[in-house]
C-alpha cells in the first residue's frame, strides 16, 4: 500500500512516480527523470498543469530541476534546491543540467547584451539566480561578468557559488523592504513570508524548506521567548505565516497586511494577526 507522502516534497501520481519511491508508493510506472534548468528569470511552479490555479512557489534562472513528465506544454518537475514538486511551463526550462558558477546576490540586477550599462538591458534577474560566467570585462571603470553568449552583468552583483554572500540573514531580508508581497513568490520581484525566510537563509549558506509549515516543523530549534529571550534572526510562526525577529521588539516579514516586505513592532503584529489567525504557534532559532 502506498504511503501518504507530502505532494510538495515527493513526486508521485497514480500513473507515474520518482523511481526513488518505488518501495513506498504504487504507480503504473517509475522514472529517473531528466535533468533540466530554468531558462527564464522566474518560473512559476503550480500544483496542477493549469495557468488559472495559484502558484505554490517559483524557480529562478539557472536553478536545476528534474523533469519527470512533459505533456500539453507543461512539465512535472522537482526542484533541486529544496525538493519542491509541481508543474511549470515547458518553455520556461531547458534540457540538461547547467554549469552555474555564480549566483546573483542583490535583490535585482540587469543583464546587458555586452559590457556597458548604457546598452538596453535584455532582462532582469532576481537574487538567487544562477549564471555560468566565462570571462570578465571592464568599461569606464565598471567591472562586468560575461556569459558565454557575450551578455554581461555587473560583477559586484554576483558571488561565486559556494561562497556565503552574507553572514546575517536579517540583513539580507531587509534588502527586500518594499518588495511587493506575492503568494508563492520567491524573487526580488515579489515574495511571500516563507520565501523571504528561505531566500535570506540561503544567502547565508543555510538551506531551508520552502513553506512556513515545513519551516515551523524542523528549521532550527524551538525556543521559549520567555525563558530564552528573543534575538536577531529568530523566527516567529503563526498558522500560515512566518517572520524574522530584527530585534526583540521588531518583526521583519513579507506581510499580507501591507502587501509588501515591511518591519513593524512585534507586539503590534501579534495583536493584529491574532484577530484573524490566532497567536503565534512557535518560535525557532535557526
Amino acid at each position: 500500500m502506498s504511503e501518504i507522502l507530502d505532494r510538495r516534497s515527493y513526486a508521485y501520481r497514480p500513473d507515474l512516480a520518482d523511481i526513488r519511491l518505488r518501495d513506498r508508493v504504487a504507480a503504473e510506472r517509475y522514472t529517473d527523470g531528466m535533468p533540466a534548468e530554468v531558462i527564464v528569470p522566474v518560473a512559476d511552479i503550480r500544483p496542477r498543469p493549469d495557468a488559472a490555479c495559484s502558484i505554490d512557489t517559483q524557480a529562478l534562472c539557472g536553478e536545476a530541476l528534474t523533469v519527470f513528465d512533459s505533456s500539453g506544454g507543461w512539465a512535472w518537475v522537482q526542484l533541486a534546491a529544496d525538493g519542491y514538486v509541481g508543474y511549470v511551463r515547458e518553455d520556461a526550462i531547458g534540457q540538461g543540467a547547467g554549469e552555474a558558477t555564480h549566483v546573483v546576490s542583490i535583490p535585482r540586477s540587469f543583464v546587458y547584451p555586452g559590457a556597458d550599462l548604457r546598452f538596453p538591458h535584455l532582462k532582469v534577474l532576481s537574487m538567487g539566480s544562477r549564471l555560468s560566467i566565462t570571462a570578465a570585462a571592464e568599461t569606464r571603470g565598471t567591472a562586468y561578468a560575461l556569459m558565454e553568449d557575450g551578455s554581461a552583468i555587473i560583477a559586484a552583483h554576483l558571488r561565486p557559488l559556494g561562497e556565503v554572500a552574507a553572514e546575517d540573514a536579517v540583513s539580507v531580508a531587509a534588502r527586500f523592504l518594499g518588495t511587493p508581497y506575492l503568494w508563492g513568490g520567491r524573487s526580488g520581484f515579489g515574495i511571500d513570508c516563507s520565501g523571504l525566510v528561505q531566500m535570506a537563509l540561503a544567502m547565508t549558506g543555510k538551506p531551508a524548506p520552502r513553506d512556513s509549515d515545513q519551516q515551523a516543523a524542523g528549521l532550527g530549534r524551538i525556543i521559549d521567548p520567555e525563558t530564552d529571550g528573543l534575538q536577531r534572526g529568530d523566527m516567529v510562526f503563526w498558522k500560515g505565516h512566518v517572520g524574522f525577529i530584527e530585534d526583540p521588539d521588531t518583526l521583519l516579514h513579507a506581510s499580507g497586511g501591507t502587501m509588501y516586505v515591511t518591519r513593524e513592532p512585534l507586539r503590534d503584529a501579534i495583536d493584529r494577526i491574532a484577530r484573524l489567525y490566532g497567536m503565534p504557534t512557535c518560535y525557532r532559532r535557526p
